[in-house]
């Protein structure tokens, strides 16, 4: 090593958009609902989001998922991981500085 223990730190930390960002605080707020799949869709107040990759990602970087276990293809509730509701506060408190 180089003796720089941080290098590679920020490519470690999940990359979020605005529309993801938006998805995360709709997810947070209890308002969203995702398929149990391997591939997880989500749905917003009952409605499919228009950017499923971008809800993959989220799913895939550990960030939403389901509340509880089920059937696939079923929806269930979504809720935000630990590393999720991070971002939404941190976003928050960003904007409220």
């Amino acid at each position: 090593m180089d003796g720089n223990e941080q290098t590679g730190t920020p490519a470690a930390r999940p990359l979020v958009n605005h529309r993801m960002l938006a998805m995360l605080r709709a997810v947070g707020a209890g308002r969203g609902r995702v398929s149990c799949s391997s591939e997880p869709d989500l749905f917003i107040d009952g409605i499919s989001c228009g950017d499923q990759f971008a809800a993959h990602a989220l799913a895939h970087q550990g960030l939403v998922r389901p509340a509880r276990p089920g059937q696939p293809g079923e929806l269930v509730p979504a809720i935000l991981t630990a590393d999720g509701q991070a971002i939404v506060t941190a976003q928050h408190q960003h904007h409220a500085a």
